[in-house]
């Protein structure tokens, strides 16, 4: 799963970032933004069922939603 910010919500993350690569010379770098990579394993679910917890443990935990958005994957 991927959590990143809403589009129009600051990202100092990013924008740091974003900076210390123009300062290195990466000059063609437009933007940058940050985002977050969970890896989770669930055991003895199916898909439609992973993906349930999952989605309840991003509202319940891992993602704000007033700030962020998620992305989940699931692989068998």
């Amino acid at each position: 799963m991927e959590i990143h910010l809403r589009k129009g919500v600051t990202d100092p993350e990013g924008e740091n970032v974003q900076k210390a690569l123009k300062l290195l010379g990466f000059l063609e770098v437009r933007r940058v933004r940050s985002s977050k990579l969970f890896l989770i394993e669930l055991a003895g679910t199916d898909a439609k069922a992973a993906r349930k917890q999952v989605e309840e443990m991003c509202r319940r935990l891992l993602a704000n939603p007033v700030i962020h958005e998620y992305a989940i994957s699931i692989e068998k």
